[in-house]
C-alpha cells in the first residue's frame, strides 16, 4: 500500500521546487534525490529533511500559515476595519450572492475549453482568425480547427458554443457547492474536523489535484476499518506541513467563493472562514490567495470602486509576503493602465513566470478584470482572454463581478444554454436545478450572519 517510486520521486522534485521558491535552503538535495535508491525509508527521510529545510538568512519575506501568525502580519488596521459603508440588508445581500454564483458558473464554463494554460496572444490570434476578437460569447468550437488554436481541454465537446446543454462537472463549482453544504450543515462555526468529514463524504479523489489529492489519499489510507476515523485538531493542523507538494497552488483559492458570499461587507470574517478551509491542505501563499479571494468577494458587496475591493482584501494577508508584494504591485499597475489590455501587458510582462494554478499573476488579472469590466459577461470574457487557468479564474472573476454589479448585469444568454441543469461530482449533492442551487447560495448571508451571525473570534 505504498505509492510507486516514480510517483514519490516526482513529488519530492515538486517539493524541492516549492521550498526553493519559499526561500528554504535545499542546497544539494536535488542531486541527493537522484542518487537515492528505490528505498521507501530513504525517500521518507529525505522528504522529512525537505520539509524541515531552514529559511535562508537573506530571505526578505515573512509567510506564516497559522491564523495568529497571519493576523500579526496583516495591515495594522485590519482588525479594526469597520463594515463599509454599513451592514448590507440581507435581502440585497442574498440577491448579490446569487448573481455572484451565476456569474461564477458562467465564467467557469466559458474558460473550460481553453484550460490549457494559454496566453492572451495565443487566444487573440486564434479568435481573430474567426472574427471573434474581442471575445463576447462562449468559445466557438471552430477555435481549434479554423482558428488554429493549439489545444482544447478534454471537456470541450460540452463547453463550446452550440454544444452546451448543462453545467458540466468541474472542481471549481464542486468546491463552491461544498463550501455551501458545509455552511448549511454547520454554519459559520464549522471546524476543520467538520470540513474533513465533508470532504471524505463528498469529494472524489480523481476530481482533485495537488494538495487536495494528497489530503484525500492520506485520509483514505488512514481510514483502515473505521467508518469515521477521528483526528485530533493538532493532527489536522500538522497535515499540510508534511510531504505536501504544491502547497501554494490555487486549489484553496478556488474553494473560497462561498465564504465571501456568506459574509457580505465582512471581509475579516470571510478571510477567517477561508483560512479554516485553506489551511487544511495548503501553506503560506496558497492560504493567502484563499483569504484574499474571500475578502474581495465580501468587500465587493459594499465597495463603490473596483480597486477598493482589492485594497481592502489585501489588508487581510501578511504584508511582508510574496503574495502581498506581487498583488499590491499588480494593483498599482492596473490603477495606472489606460485599458484592460495595457493592464494585462503590465502584469504579464512582470509576472509571466506564475502561470497555470499559481496565485500571483492570476490575482493581478482579477484586479484588471474588475476595474475595466462593463458588466458580468464582459468581465468574464476579459478574464478568460487573459489566459492561464481560464476556468478557475473565470469562476472567481464571475463571483466578484456578479456580487459587485449585482443582479441584472448578466445577460440571460449566458445562463440559458444550461437549461437549468447542474451536474457535479459531489456524492452528497442531489440538486440538479441551477436555479435551486442559486437559491441556496442566496440564503447564505442570512444563514451565517442573521440575526447574530457566528461566534467566530476576531471578526471586524
Amino acid at each position: 500500500m505504498f505509492a510507486p517510486f516514480p510517483v514519490l520521486r516526482q513529488q519530492l522534485r515538486a517539493m524541492l521546487r516549492d521550498k526553493e521558491e519559499q526561500g528554504r535552503d535545499v542546497t544539494g538535495m536535488t542531486s541527493r534525490l537522484e542518487r537515492l535508491p528505490d528505498d521507501y525509508q530513504a525517500l521518507a527521510d529525505l522528504a522529512a529533511e525537505i520539509d524541515a529545510a531552514p529559511v535562508r538568512a537573506d530571505w526578505p519575506y515573512a509567510e506564516p500559515s497559522d491564523l495568529a501568525g497571519i493576523r500579526a502580519e496583516q495591515a495594522p488596521s485590519a482588525a479594526l476595519l469597520p463594515d463599509r459603508p454599513g451592514p448590507v440588508p440581507l435581502t440585497e445581500a442574498g440577491e448579490r450572492a446569487r448573481a455572484g454564483f451565476l456569474g461564477s458558473v458562467a465564467g467557469c464554463v466559458l474558460g473550460k475549453p481553453v484550460e490549457v494554460m494559454p496566453t492572451l496572444d495565443e487566444l487573440r490570434s486564434a479568435l481573430e482568425r474567426l472574427g471573434e476578437w474581442p471575445l463576447r460569447d462562449y468559445i466557438p468550437s471552430g477555435l481549434r480547427t479554423e482558428g488554429g488554436f493549439r489545444a482544447f481541454h478534454p471537456d470541450w465537446p460540452e463547453t463550446t458554443r452550440g454544444n452546451i446543454a448543462r453545467v458540466v462537472p468541474d472542481d471549481d463549482i464542486n468546491y463552491t457547492l461544498l463550501g455551501l453544504m458545509t455552511l448549511e450543515r454547520y454554519g459559520g462555526d464549522f471546524t476543520k474536523t467538520d470540513l474533513r468529514m465533508m470532504w471524505l463524504e463528498n469529494v472524489p479523489l480523481a476530481h482533485t489535484w495537488g494538495p487536495e489529492r494528497t489530503f484525500l489519499t492520506r485520509q483514505g489510507l488512514a481510514m483502515g476499518l473505521d467508518d469515521y476515523p477521528t483526528m485530533t485538531p493538532e493532527e489536522l493542523e500538522a497535515l499540510p506541513t508534511r510531504y505536501n507538494p504544491g502547497e501554494e497552488l490555487c486549489g484553496a483559492m478556488i474553494r473560497a467563493d462561498a465564504y465571501g458570499y456568506a459574509c457580505p461587507g465582512r471581509p475579516g470574517l470571510a478571510a477567517e472562514l477561508a483560512w479554516r478551509d485553506a489551511s487544511m491542505t495548503h501553506r503560506g501563499n496558497g492560504i493567502y490567495g484563499a483569504m484574499f479571494a474571500a475578502a474581495a468577494i465580501s468587500a465587493a458587496f459594499t465597495a463603490t470602486d473596483p480597486l477598493d475591493v482589492f485594497a481592502t482584501a489585501l489588508r487581510y494577508v501578511p504584508q511582508r509576503s510574496r503574495f502581498f508584494a506581487i498583488v499590491s504591485d499588480s494593483l498599482a499597475l492596473v490603477a495606472e493602465a489606460r485599458d484592460w489590455l495595457e493592464g494585462y501587458r503590465a502584469i504579464h510582462g512582470r509576472y509571466a513566470e506564475y502561470g497555470h494554478c499559481r496565485v500571483f499573476q492570476e490575482s493581478g488579472t482579477l484586479i484588471n478584470t474588475l476595474r475595466f469590466a462593463t458588466d458580468v459577461g464582459d468581465g468574464i470574457c476579459k478574464q478568460v482572454s487573459q489566459g492561464n487557468d481560464t476556468d478557475s479564474y473565470g469562476a472567481t472573476a464571475g463571483s466578484l463581478l456578479g456580487v459587485y454589479f449585482g443582479p441584472g448585469h448578466l445577460e440571460e444568454r449566458w445562463t440559458a444554454p444550461f437549461n437549468d441543469l447542474l451536474h457535479t461530482r459531489l456524492a452528497g449533492w442531489y440538486e440538479n436545478s441551477l436555479a435551486a442551487a442559486a437559491d441556496r447560495v442566496a440564503a447564505l448571508p442570512a444563514r451565517v450572519l442573521g440575526p447574530a451571525g457566528p461566534s467566530a473570534p476576531g471578526r471586524p
